[in-house]
């Protein structure tokens, strides 16, 4: 009979030795969502192509998403501490070239190169929580990671807010590094463990696959937002592409000697849909934060600074809900319960939003937000322990990694959605409005005092009810969500 592994040194204070150093890490992936959000306004104006200002957060999401799972693998065969230290050099070096873009092509090149620094950021860290705790504690160690994403998502809307309106929207990436320089310091005090040794082949040819189903998805979307009759075979052909891609890719994975993507760990129920259930929830979070700015600027005509206060509701409520929902896991073993009804909330409460937007004022939206975000944080602390649990130790660091590329993913393709569906909306709506918009965008709330009373209020009401469409769509990610959490048949740890 072989000897079972050795317990997680949680018990001997183990965790509390390593969690210093891991919190700074996922603190600088967390925010660097948050913080470029309140920053996309200015961004657009300084840079031009507001219709495809989503792609700085999209890009990251993307890059992030393929990188998630190879730092995963990696990190499980050659140990988690020298991988973090190559994540935070390549996020620094990114994040100056971000600052010094002078195109929104370039500054999607550079947030892509940031991501694929940042995607080993948060599957790292986690990794490393589940290399320190024994399963039933994971639960409510994630609350206190739950008070990392708290302080990070609560900092990331008003640091942005206040560093773009008096530095210039530059200093939202240059802040990463002073951040990250501090995360190596920090890194480098955790124990040096070796991985498994196991041999490791990359695999480029489903990296390739991968990336060619992504891409082609976006792009997609993009010919989609900006529909015209002759743009009907390149949306067909890209569609295309993107079928074949993925019908290959996991053909692929399925045969891979070191794939990129954990094939047999999603073909187990509880771990595909929690991970399905983190592609909802990035989906639904990251296209709030990156639209409700927008929103609140043309339609609120609010600066950055003041947007990104009336995010902190939003953002501490995400971190309030982990926090609890941690809490209540690791006293009673039950899991996938609690986002299950918490989802339905958020659901209802979406809809209701989008149905009521014209009377509710930008304080009263923010408190709504607020209490919604408190059933959203439900979510993420119960996957992670979900899918760690279901994986087991060996594979580890692939199944934390599954539910980042996941997320990631979902966030990815869910942002490009609601971006298309926002902007083929106005436009079908309205093209005079939809050009407005642009401008409000490029040059600011002042394009609007240029207008008569009733033309501003036309555009604005126009303006309005597009986003009252984006915020049914982001309630649909929220209805598909709760779905799948009522059938993780892992409930209990």
């Amino acid at each position: 009979m072989s000897p079972s592994p050795p317990s997680p040194p949680a018990a001997n204070g183990g965790f509390f030795t390593i969690f210093p150093s891991i919190m700074l890490p996922m603190f600088l992936a967390v925010v660097d969502q948050t913080i470029v959000a309140t920053a996309l306004p200015a961004i657009a104006g300084a840079l031009g192509d507001v219709e495809r200002v989503s792609w700085v957060v999209i890009a990251y999401l993307v890059a992030t998403t393929i990188a998630a799972p190879v730092y995963g693998r990696l990190g499980d065969l050659i140990g988690r501490r020298k991988l973090m230290l190559v994540a935070l050099a390549i996020f620094m070096s990114a994040s100056v070239a971000c600052a010094f873009a002078t195109s929104i092509e370039m500054l999607t090149a550079t947030r892509v190169l940031q991501g694929l620094g940042g995607g080993g950021l948060m599957t790292l860290s986690q990794a490393l929580v589940g290399e320190a705790i024994p399963p039933r504690e994971r639960a409510r160690y994630q609350g206190y990671l739950a008070a990392v994403v708290v302080s990070s998502s609560a900092f990331g809307p008003v640091a942005g807010g206040f560093l773009t309106q008096h530095l210039g929207w530059q200093s939202v990436f240059l802040v990463n590094v002073p951040v990250g320089l501090a995360a190596v310091f920090l890194t480098l005090r955790l124990p040096l463990r070796p991985g498994s040794g196991e041999s490791f082949r990359f695999d480029f040819a489903g990296l390739i696959l991968f990336a060619s189903f992504v891409v082609s998805m976006l792009v997609m979307l993009e010919e989609v937002r900006a529909f015209d009759e002759g743009a009907l075979f390149s949306i067909l052909g890209l569609l295309g592409l993107a079928a074949v891609s993925l019908g290959l890719l996991i053909w692929r994975e399925k045969r891979a000697r070191s794939p990129l993507l954990p094939i047999p760990l999603l073909s187990n129920p509880s771990i595909w849909r929690a991970d399905a259930l983190a592609a909802c929830h990035g989906a639904m979070l990251v296209s709030l934060l990156t639209f409700l700015p927008i929103y609140l600027l043309v339609v609120h005509r609010l600066s950055a600074a003041e947007t990104g206060i009336l995010l902190l509701p939003f953002t501490i409520g995400i971190g309030v809900g982990s926090l609890v929902t941690g809490r209540i896991v690791s006293a009673t073993g039950r899991t996938a319960v609690i986002p299950s009804w918490g989802l339905v909330v958020v659901t209802a409460m979406l809809v209701g939003i989008a149905l009521w937007s014209a009377q509710i004022s930008a304080h009263a939206l923010a408190a709504l937000l607020g209490l919604s975000a408190v059933f959203m944080g439900t979510v993420m602390g119960v996957v992670q322990v979900t899918v760690q649990t279901a994986a087991g130790a060996r594979m580890l660091g692939a199944g934390a990694a599954s539910v980042q590329f996941s997320r990631s993913l979902g966030a990815a393709i869910g942002t490009a959605l609601i971006g298309t569906l926002l902007f083929a909306t106005l436009s079908g709506a309205d093209p005079e409005a939809a050009r407005l918009f642009q401008g409000v965008l490029e040059e600011g709330p002042a394009v609007l005092d240029r207008l008569g009373e009733a033309e501003r209020a036309a555009a604005q009401g126009q303006v309005a009810a597009a986003f009252r469409t984006a915020f049914l769509g982001i309630a649909g990610f929220a209805g598909i969500a709760a779905i799948l959490a009522w059938t993780i048949p892992l409930r209990r740890i």
